[in-house]
């Protein structure tokens, strides 16, 4: 696992945040020590930490939630993209020669389908604050011992079934005593358990909630550009539907056919308690502007579009909240409106990157007759 701090864009890691501490890779046999060493040379620094790990080993982990508990620190789960690595992979030997440099590097910030996994989420439960993205992803299993065994002679089958269930007891019993004293939930641990080595348990936001992992109950991510085969605007947000409990998916997705022509898609977890809905968003107007249901779209999923014009997109980045108005007809016949205000942080710089990767609109040439005074030779 590396550690180093990089330098983005203004706002890049929350309103008044432009640098962060980026935790990545493996958590080796060795991890805890080196990070101890990190967060001395950057203690006078208040930076939140995000984490990208597919776990590694749990010993370290817990050593270094406890390191995080020690400073007032907010951990969150997101890529680095260091620019200085250029078009070489952000894995490979020279971009890890440089984010081992203790150079402070300058990136961006990736939450879509970022990992935290296996002994990682119990890292970050040392954290102050948790805040998790609800695009990012975790998930955890049960744990896999690694017998050592010293002196002479070959252990048998049953010493080795012996030490293993003695190894896992103990490792039960530490992992409890952490959770407990980091302020999340045992159910953490039976779920853990419950889920073979092999396979991976990915934690639901219900019970990211309920685990005391991450407890708010409404999440979302600034307006990000992409640009993955097709450029797009992107964000995301999850929120507790009051009705029934449950916490619900949506996206938002800006695209571009020229620099004066938009589509905004918005794409939910389909309701099975409601029918004939409409969706609409306020730029600021008189009136709102309403969605168009789409004739055909993912299963298990709703969704809407909106043909918009450069100067409506561009009305939408100068309000710091969006109003997005959801109206349903529930199975008793009863209308039933929601009302949701989303933030507008990101879509202004979003927007000018996505416009230049836009193509110019597509002009027709005036018709000029042959001989005509524009077109006479001199």
């Amino acid at each position: 696992m590396v550690f180093y701090v990089v330098k983005g864009a203004p706002d890049a890691c929350g309103r008044g945040c432009d640098s962060w501490i980026a935790a990545e890779g493996q958590i080796d046999a060795v991890a805890a020590p080196r990070f101890r060493k990190f967060l001395t040379r950057v203690r006078d620094r208040n930076l939140p930490i995000y984490f990208s790990s597919p776990g590694g080993n749990l010993d370290q982990a817990l050593a270094m939630g406890a390191m995080l508990r020690e400073r007032p620190a907010v951990a969150r789960v997101a890529r680095t993209v260091v620019k200085e690595c250029g078009f070489e992979a952000q894995n490979g030997d020279a971009c890890l020669k440089l984010k081992q440099s203790g150079r402070e590097l300058h990136g961006d910030l990736w939450t879509h389908s970022a990992m935290c996994n296996s002994a990682c989420p119990y890292l970050i439960l040392g954290a102050t604050s948790r805040e998790i993205a609800p695009d990012a992803v975790l998930a955890v299993h049960s744990p896999k011992v690694v017998l050592r065994f010293t002196g002479g002679g070959t252990p048998t089958r049953q010493m080795r079934s012996a030490a293993t269930a003695r190894a896992l007891e103990r490792g039960d019993r530490m992992l409890m005593r952490y959770i407990v004293k980091m302020g999340a939930e045992p159910a953490l641990l039976v779920i853990a358990n419950s889920t073979r080595f092999e396979d991976m348990h990915v934690l639901s936001r219900e019970e990211i909630v309920r685990f005391g992992i991450d407890r708010r109950e409404f999440v979302e991510t600034p307006w990000t550009f992409e640009n993955n085969g097709r450029s797009m605007v992107r964000k995301t947000v999850v929120q507790k539907n009051d009705a029934d409990k449950s916490f619900r998916l949506s996206q938002w997705r800006l695209y571009c056919s020229s620099t004066e022509q938009f589509e905004l898609a918005y794409q939910r977890q389909a309701a099975a308690n409601s029918s004939f809905p409409t969706v609409s968003i306020s730029d600021g107007g008189p009136k709102p502007l309403y969605l168009s249901p789409a004739s055909s779209k993912p299963a298990g999923f709703d969704l809407w579009g909106l043909r918009m014009t450069r100067a409506s997109v561009q009305s939408l980045t100068v309000l710091p909240q969006l109003d997005f108005t959801e109206t349903s007809q529930a199975t008793d016949g009863r209308r039933l409106a929601r009302s949701v205000k989303f933030s507008g942080e990101g879509l202004a710089s979003a927007l000018e990157s996505l416009l230049a990767t836009c193509p110019a609109p597509k002009s027709i040439a005036p018709l000029q007759t042959i001989g005509s005074r524009d077109s006479t030779a001199k």
